[in-house]
C-alpha cells in the first residue's frame, strides 16, 4: 500500500491556513499540491 506523502496534522495546517485568509492558489504552491487536492481535503477534512 502507498505511504501519504502529508499526515493528517500537515493537512489541517494547510487547511488552517486557507481559514485564516491565505490565498488558495499561494498556499498550493508552497505546500507542492494542486488547488483540486486542497479542495478535496477542505470537503473531507473540513
Amino acid at each position: 500500500m502507498k505511504r501519504a506523502r502529508f499526515s493528517d496534522a500537515q493537512k489541517a495546517f494547510i487547511l488552517k491556513q486557507g481559514s485564516d485568509g491565505v490565498a488558495v492558489a499561494e498556499i498550493c504552491r508552497k505546500a507542492g499540491i494542486s488547488q483540486a487536492t486542497y479542495f478535496n481535503w477542505k470537503k473531507k477534512y473540513d
